[in-house]
């Protein structure tokens, strides 16, 4: 992936960015709440015996995401009916939630026959369309930002004020976003900004989704970022109350992808072994972000990829096929985000533009700019500024050379300085030696 980092703003909280959310999840409070078969839930439950062994009432309930009393207890005495499971102890005066259960010879042959089928053992999911209200109750587009919004999370990066100016609506549109211009000049920077606004927001997923007796898994501890809420994970935390512990609160997904992405990937991802699914990328970045970064690099051809992206993007809804041949209607609420250091003319045609709703160019630093960059860079890594060095260095390093300003310049000859002046055992200024030597060892003519 292409890294534009230059000084990258600092992840913070945004202040006053209007957002509404008109969903929690509903109380639960019998297993029909759950939109759930009680067979299914069995089965579930043995599963999770079978694979953690000797297990409490309460534990099961921790690892089903559902309350003990009134249907986890329900749900063991079905088990134990059947001679699935049996009560190896008991602590009196605990409760049923501490009595110890043990998978038997016959449960265990039974949790075979349910793993045949599918071997996810893990929290109870819950049904497609509880999912699927969730994320049109959630939508990314009652985000509102303003100016003065976009100045709080772009304030550490420099740029023209016509650029500044077109990100504002391209987020408002909740739509897409067609970012491009020479590499090193802060598109994924912008981007991750950008992502800012939405992490500054929650909402809530599930961990899994059933449909069809499928399971999708939801939950991606690598791209979703758990609410600090709900980082406590203690029995009496999850199994308080009546909250339907089968969803999640977390921070609005930033979801990035480069040159690994494929057709494949942006389809339903089934596990021959485990028989069972996982979301694609734009489902785990519902009610958020998708960065496709490098766009035009991946190893499908950029028209293909878009092709795949003109019905979510024109009706807001995704169509994704189970391996049963089945295709299932999921709502498409991301902001996605293509960026791309290739001529737009090189990737796609004037009609697949169009449907990108923004474009927006990230140009070159101007001889300002640049100047304000070093200075913020200089000041981040504890090197000397100078003005007179800087001078010398657009100079004999840009001017002369007929060389192109880029925007991470001054983050990589910043860190060129330090390493050469702890070597030297010198202080890292802006003096004429540590420049050219810095700049030599970095600028390459191609």
């Amino acid at each position: 992936m292409t890294d534009e980092r230059m000084n990258t703003p600092a992840s913070r909280p945004l202040a006053g960015a209007a957002s509404v959310s008109h969903f929690s999840p509903p109380p639960i409070n019998t297993i029909e709440d759950t939109g759930l078969e009680l067979l299914f839930l069995q089965d579930l439950a043995l599963k999770i015996i079978y694979f953690q062994g000797y297990m409490t009432g309460y534990k099961i309930a921790e690892a089903l995401c559902l309350p003990f009393s009134g249907m986890v207890d329900q749900i063991l005495d079905a088990l134990k009916r059947e001679k699935f499971v049996e009560v190896k102890s008991s602590q009196m005066g605990l409760g049923e939630g501490a009595y110890l259960y043990a998978i038997t010879g016959a449960g265990i042959t039974h949790a075979r026959e349910a793993l045949d089928r599918s071997q996810y053992a893990g929290p109870a999911p819950v049904p497609l369309q509880a999912y699927n209200d969730s994320v049109r109750k959630q939508s990314r587009s009652r985000l509102l930002v303003t100016s003065k919004h976009m100045r709080s999370v772009m304030g550490d990066l420099v740029f023209g004020e016509e650029t500044f100016h077109k990100l504002g609506p391209a987020v408002n549109s909740g739509t897409s976003i067609f970012i491009y211009g020479p590499p090193g000049n802060g598109k994924t920077s912008v981007a991750r900004a950008v992502g800012n606004l939405v992490l500054s927001q929650t909402m809530y997923i599930p961990y899994a989704i059933l449909v069809d007796g499928q399971v999708i898994t939801m939950y991606d501890s690598v791209n979703h970022l758990i609410a600090p809420e709900e980082t406590e994970n203690s029995i009496s935390t999850r199994l308080k109350g009546r909250k339907d512990q089968r969803w999640l609160k977390i921070k609005r997904p930033f979801i990035m992808v480069g040159g690994e992405l494929t057709l494949a990937g942006l389809d339903l991802v089934f596990n021959d072994t485990l028989k069972f699914y996982e979301a694609p990328f734009q489902v785990k970045a519902n009610g958020g972000i998708l960065l496709i970064d490098d766009f035009g690099r991946q190893q499908v051809r950029p028209r293909d990829l878009l092709n795949r992206w003109i019905v979510p993007l024109e009706n807001r809804i995704d169509y994704l096929s189970l391996h049963t041949g089945r295709k299932i209607e999921i709502p498409f609420d991301v902001l996605v985000i293509f960026s791309t250091n290739l001529p737009p003319r090189d990737l796609v045609d004037e009609a697949f533009l169009r449907r990108l709703r923004h474009k927006i160019e990230i140009v070159d630093p101007s001889f300002d700019n640049y100047r304000e960059i070093f200075k913020k860079v200089a000041a981040q890594k504890g090197v000397i500024y100078s003005e007179e060095g800087l001078t010398y260095l657009l100079q004999e390093w840009y001017i002369k050379p007929d060389r192109k300003l880029r925007a991470s310049h001054p983050r990589d000859l910043c860190d060129q300085i330090i390493d050469i002046s702890r070597y030297l055992q010198v202080e890292p200024l802006m003096s004429k030696n540590l420049l050219d030597r810095a700049a030599s060892s970095y600028f390459v003519e191609l």
